[in-house]
């Protein structure tokens, strides 16, 4: 009866008593399958983790550059490793890289939550930002805070 009718004759269901089995188009079938199986690969999302470096003795305006990098970061729903990396004998001073931290994170608090709290890693000090609006795209968080407000259609 399949090849009557230019179909296959596949098992659909072999320990059902008695065996299911479909006339179908096979290749047609395997071809929309591996489609939908690459459909949903494109829209799977994978998690990056970007790092932001700082220095304890940095200067307020390139902190601002490096929140700016990590607002960029976040608004492409990538993670942000913020770390304040010490050397010599400013590791006696993990203070100031915590207020560091704590700056940096207030000024993205809107568009991010905080994953893991400030914790020392070695020589350097560790924070975890990850993104916190669901829908959100990369364009949508960058552009609406360049708009003046009278601009607003």
């Amino acid at each position: 009866m399949a090849r009557e009718r230019g179909y296959d004759l596949v098992e659909v269901q072999p320990n059902a008593s008695p065996p299911v089995c479909r006339l179908m188009d096979y290749g047609k079938y395997r071809y929309e399958e591996s489609r939908r199986e690459r459909e949903s690969r494109r829209r799977q999302r994978t998690a990056a983790l970007k790092e932001v470096r700082l220095r304890p003795k940095i200067d307020d305006h390139d902190l601002d550059t490096k929140a700016r990098q990590a607002r960029k970061f976040l608004s492409s729903r990538s993670k942000v490793k913020l770390s304040v990396l010490f050397r010599g004998r400013e590791i006696a001073h993990q203070d100031i890289g915590r207020t560091l931290l704590t700056r940096v994170s207030e000024q993205l608090d809107d568009i991010s939550q905080v994953d893991q709290q400030p914790h020392m890693e070695g020589r350097s000090m560790v924070m975890l930002l990850s993104p916190s609006g669901e829908g959100q795209t990369a364009g949508d968080t960058v552009e609406s805070s360049n708009q003046p407000a009278d601009n607003q259609a």
